[in-house]
């Protein structure tokens, strides 16, 4: 995930939930006006107002009301914090339902929270948007670094911009030829937060080979001489407010400047089923950079909006890349399959299938 701060307010749509304690509390009331206990939730953001219990306000959160996270955009109106439907995604919600929270902090930059669900284990969230789980982080962390470096032969350099939890140098680590992994996160908290709830992931910070910059992505791309890497990942977050610099050519004109000939980029570019008119920005803004090769291919992850994500994967003017094939197949990789853990995800024939498109996709991304 590519750490930005988030900021909802430009667009505000869809139902209001008041941050205090109001209508839709889950607190029951008995025809004499007093609190049913029984009825109160057991992790719920209105409880407060009904139990103040400490370890049921350790089990609070705005994003979570009766025991169930959603995801939620919000924005200050005066003395309140007001709660919308994401704008992203209007119309529709996925929700978890969730145990117990485990850390709620406020960094430089954004809120953290990890709350322990029922079906898909721990959870990181920023800013009120779901980032990953723990049972289906795997189809994200290892398509999103497989994809780009078996599409190549013998990668030695490596940048990621965002990815603070770890996963994505996880799965890079796997590769032996690769001699060193930068990676650009602005915010420390998520890294630390990451090292302690979701060690599985942080291990990859673990590698000696990897240089870890605590700073700017942009500030730091802009800063690289150029054609120093063989690939960079892009983990980002979804290009809204600030984050709108990240799907802008100047970004993607760096990001090609600091690759190698024939060297290749993977970026996170939203779902087929939501953001086709996002997925032809970007597609047709990396035409016009990248003189090798543009493609977007999509995986699988139960708990992204619509259950898919994809990815716009390109290649510099140079040796000829051929994405829907892999040239570096990791089954090939001495060592690899088993790295750190067992892959669990991705494999050759899950390679080639991604960049299989259906028929609205092709006929909506009219630039594929």
């Amino acid at each position: 995930m590519f750490t930005v701060v988030r900021d909802w307010s430009w667009r505000i749509k869809g139902e209001y939930m008041e941050g205090d304690a109001g209508r839709d509390s889950g607190c029951q009331k008995t025809m004499d006006g007093k609190v049913n206990e029984g009825h109160i939730p057991s992790c719920c953001l209105k409880a407060r107002a009904c139990a103040p219990d400490p370890e049921l306000e350790a089990n609070c959160h705005a994003t979570v009301v009766s025991g169930w996270f959603s995801e939620t955009g919000s924005s200050d109106d005066g003395a309140k914090r007001v709660y919308f439907n994401n704008p992203m995604w209007p119309g529709e919600a996925h929700s978890l339902a969730v145990e117990r929270i485990l850390f709620k902090e406020k960094s430089d930059y954004q809120e953290v929270l990890v709350f322990q669900s029922a079906a898909y284990g721990k959870v990181l969230v920023l800013d009120g948007i779901l980032q990953l789980t723990e049972k289906d982080e795997c189809a994200y962390q290892e398509m999103i670094a497989h994809l780009p470096l078996c599409s190549i032969k013998s990668p030695k350099k490596v940048l990621v911009l965002g990815g603070g939890d770890g996963g994505v140098l996880r799965e890079i680590s796997r590769h032996s030829s690769v001699e060193l992994i930068d990676i650009c996160e602005i915010d420390k908290m998520v890294i630390d937060v990451s090292k302690k709830f979701f060690p599985e992931l942080a291990v990859g910070f673990e590698d000696p080979r990897v240089h870890l910059h605590v700073g700017d992505a942009v500030e730091f791309i802009r800063n690289t001489p150029d054609g120093k890497y063989d690939a960079i990942i892009v983990d980002s977050s979804d290009p809204v407010g600030p984050a709108q610099e990240l799907v802008e050519r100047p970004f993607f004109e760096m990001m090609a400047r600091a690759l190698r000939p024939g060297g290749v980029l993977c970026n996170m570019a939203e779902s087929m089923w939501l953001h086709t008119h996002l997925i032809e920005d970007i597609v047709s803004v990396c035409q016009k950079i990248f003189k090798g090769s543009v493609h977007y291919a999509w995986t699988s992850v139960p708990t992204y909006p619509s259950g898919v994500i994809g990815f716009i994967l390109c290649s510099t003017e140079g040796p000829p890349v051929d994405f829907r094939n892999p040239v570096n197949p990791i089954e090939k990789l001495e060592g690899a399959v088993n790295h750190y853990r067992e892959l669990k995800f991705y494999n050759s024939e899950m390679h080639r299938a991604a960049f299989a498109l259906p028929p609205f996709v092709r006929k909506e991304v009219k630039c594929l």
